[in-house]
């Protein structure tokens, strides 16, 4: 009876070891998909710092070659421009594209919203006039 329980106890540990180790897996591929939508995303315009810790605005985007010219300077006016190659990117203000929207089958399923939501102070309001009610009949 004592080795099967030992036996029980390791197989929940090993179960639970694998079960991380999965959620682990899936997880980090997720992020590493919306950061290369992210990156994907960039244009000029967008605001990017960099690795190395170089904040500017991306002025040319070579996708052939994965990289990105950024201007970077002072409010002088005084800018310098430096390539980098797109997986220096670390921040970024540039947003994916959003999915495409729901076919029309979906959207006529979907509630009407012309409906208006209950008021959420109705309740309350015909608990404090039956309340006074009582207290009127009481007197």
């Amino acid at each position: 009876m004592d080795g099967w329980v030992s036996w029980l106890f390791l197989g929940i540990i090993i179960a639970a070891i694998i079960a991380l180790l999965v959620w682990s897996f899936l997880s980090n591929r997720k992020r590493r998909k919306n950061f290369e939508e992210t990156v994907n995303a960039i244009k000029p315009g967008n605001k990017v710092k960099t690795i190395g810790g170089i904040i500017g605005e991306v002025v040319e985007v070579n996708e052939e070659e994965g990289t990105f010219v950024l201007r970077t300077g002072d409010a002088n006016g005084n800018c310098s421009f430096m390539k980098f190659d797109k997986q220096a990117i670390y921040q970024t203000d540039a947003k994916p594209e959003p999915a495409p929207e729901a076919p029309a089958a979906e959207k006529a399923s979907a509630p009407a919203e012309e409906e208006k939501p209950a008021d959420p102070f109705d309740g309350e309001k015909k608990e404090e006039t039956g309340s006074e009610e009582k207290d009127a009949e009481k007197k």
